[in-house]
């Protein structure tokens, strides 16, 4: 396995870990301790508390952005493209995406916490488009 592979597994698992822990046991344990029916978790109205309606779009933010890691890894993978520079930057992505949706789940909305998360997404953004330029130009 290529460490951009084992970057995209890690990210996957981190993506299950995000659903499982937060929304999940949330939605698992009102479900259990008879405190919600399992009709009442509506997708278009989101309800419950506060770090619950934050996990449910952290967990949002990692479906949104897996399947772009896929590609670029699928890309390198197909394309047997590696370097020093393209691990580093593969192992970065989940890194950042860990500290992103830790910021959102964990603290409420201040500009340092979003500043923070901002940060760490963009960070995810500049590797991507590094990787995938990667790509383009060992490809070749």
């Amino acid at each position: 396995m290529t460490t951009p592979q084992l970057s995209l597994l890690l990210f996957t698992l981190w993506t299950l870990g995000v659903l499982m822990v937060t929304v999940g046991w949330y939605r698992w344990s009102s479900i259990l301790l008879g405190r919600a029916a399992i009709h009442q978790f509506r997708s278009d109205d989101v309800q419950g508390a506060d770090w619950y309606r934050r996990a449910m779009r952290a967990h949002a933010n990692c479906v949104e952005n897996l399947p772009v890691f896929g590609a670029i890894v699928l890309v390198l993978s197909s394309a047997r493209v590696q370097s020093s520079a393209i691990d580093a930057l593969s192992l970065l992505v989940p890194s950042a995406r860990v500290i992103q949706s830790l910021m959102h789940i964990c603290f409420t909305e201040t500009p340092r916490t979003v500043g923070v998360r901002f940060t760490a997404f963009t960070v995810q953004l500049l590797c991507f488009l590094a990787l995938a330029g990667c790509a383009l130009a060992r490809g070749r």
